[in-house]
């Protein structure tokens, strides 16, 4: 069996920077061990396997090194790169996912990807996990949940650039992951994703908490518009 496989730097115009994520077009889905196999052998953040049902319809599916998961921005990103600008798909993207529904994707006219996401805004929560209390160095008393991760809301961004974590203690909070997320002051607001039970430590950039964070941000903040760092 031969695959053709990309890898793409995405949220990034330097070769190297952003985060990484392999791409693999298929005819026919392979068996989930395999896909999985395939993902740990790259051992990037994420693997994308797409595969076309029509012109510009793709069913899309993302693997960690350690798991299926249920929805990736990035990957997402990087697998429209692929289809636009080495598989010669033009105008619009439409991708089924087996959990998040449709996902849409142009290339505008500046040439730039625009993704479409659904919103998974997060929610109070009952209890604060001891977990999350032990496995964060900040102060963990705002906090919400989303269908993906723990949200906990700090005071300020320098609070989330001094973030110190706890691999073990995060890892007990599967299937959920963490961001830590604050106003910014350059920025609209910044994030940090811990997500040791489902992939690695810190992700570099993740897209798919965006689906949270920007419906959350935007109410907060008043604003229709945000920049994210």
């Amino acid at each position: 069996m031969e695959l053709d496989i990309y890898v793409v730097d995405a949220f990034t115009d330097t070769q190297f920077k952003g985060n990484s994520a392999a791409v693999v077009p298929l005819q026919e889905w392979l068996e989930p061990d395999l896909m999985q196999n395939i993902a740990a052998e790259h051992n990037l953040s994420e693997t994308a396997f797409v595969k076309a049902i029509g012109t510009t319809q793709y069913e899309i599916r993302w693997f960690s090194p350690l798991t299926e998961i249920d929805f990736c921005g990035h990957a997402t990103l990087a697998a429209s790169m692929v289809l636009f600008d080495q598989l010669g798909v033009t105008g619009s993207i439409e991708f089924h996912t087996l959990k998040v529904g449709t996902l849409t994707v142009i290339k505008n006219a500046l040439g730039k990807i625009e993704m479409t996401f659904p919103t998974r805004a997060p929610q109070p929560v009952n209890a604060i996990p001891t977990q999350l209390i032990e496995g964060l160095n900040c102060e963990v008393t705002h906090v919400l949940l989303s269908p993906q991760a723990y949200f906990v809301i700090v005071e300020d961004e320098q609070t989330v650039f001094d973030v110190q974590y706890r691999s073990d203690q995060l890892k007990q909070l599967a299937p959920y992951d963490v961001v830590v997320t604050s106003k910014g002051s350059q920025y609209d607001f910044v994030s940090r994703y811990f997500w040791p039970a489902n992939g690695g430590d810190e992700d570099p950039v993740t897209g798919s908490i965006h689906a949270g964070l920007a419906p959350f941000w935007a109410q907060e903040l008043g604003k229709a518009s945000l920049v994210a760092y």
